[in-house]
């Protein structure tokens, strides 16, 4: 079967533009114009991803990814915001909003195909993955769940493969390129400032019990998951 993105776009020739680019590649493909009607669709056709423009009327994209990253059911839909908003500030708060990955206009067909190749992939969790525990943060990969002394914690994929990875990997420090290659892969379009952003989500979700401390910056060479003081 193939995946079936939601375009949430405004603007119908950029509608049109990305509906003819998706399914040359055999992606089937949802539209909608504004929030109301994206809610509406991924309610009823379940979207395995979100084309989601920023500028949107009434409801931003903004707005309608941080609402679906703050429901259960749509916490682990994987989003990529497209924007004409191309600073550093404004790739920070679409990446703080919930989105998994960031494009500017004008963009390239062929880099959004394979950054919703990207993406997806990111988005399937590894079926044969054991489960890791360190004290009482738990996290099962079969199940994607996380808990800290027994009690759900919400994040979403990327954030779950990031902690996965640091809970496997624990004392040793990596670079952010080195994060990139492992948790987004290595035919990733991230940026690696991008990196900066999910550790610091990743933290406020660990913030309860404290378990924030472990996620360790050590300056000029990037971070490092550990027990132990740094």
């Amino acid at each position: 079967m193939s995946p079936k993105i939601l375009v949430v776009e405004d603007d119908q020739a950029i509608r049109e533009m990305l509906r003819f680019v998706l399914q040359q590649k055999h992606f089937d493909i949802l539209e909608a114009e504004n929030a109301e009607q994206a809610l509406r669709l991924i309610h009823d056709r379940s979207p395995s991803l979100i084309l989601l423009d920023w500028m949107l009327p009434g409801m931003s994209g903004v707005d309608l990814a941080r609402k679906l990253k703050e429901v259960q059911e749509t916490s682990n839909l994987p989003i990529i915001m497209i924007t004409a908003k191309g600073e550093e500030e404004d790739m920070v708060r679409g990446l703080d909003s919930g989105a998994d990955d960031y494009v500017t206009k004008p963009f390239s067909p062929r880099e959004l195909v394979a950054r919703i190749r990207a993406v997806l992939r990111r988005a399937v969790p590894h079926k044969n993955d054991e489960p890791v525990g360190i004290r009482g943060l738990m996290l099962d990969p079969t199940t994607h769940r996380v808990t800290i002394e027994e009690e759900l914690v919400e994040m979403g994929p990327t954030e779950f493969r990031l902690l996965h990875f640091f809970m496997t990997h624990q004392d040793r420090v990596y670079s952010r390129s080195q994060l990139l290659d492992w948790v987004w892969g290595t035919n990733s379009y991230v940026e690696e400032r991008t990196v900066d952003v999910y550790v610091r989500r990743l933290r406020k979700v660990l913030e309860l019990e404290q378990y924030d401390k472990m996620l360790q910056t050590i300056r000029g060479v990037g971070y490092r998951f550990s027990q132990h003081a740094a």
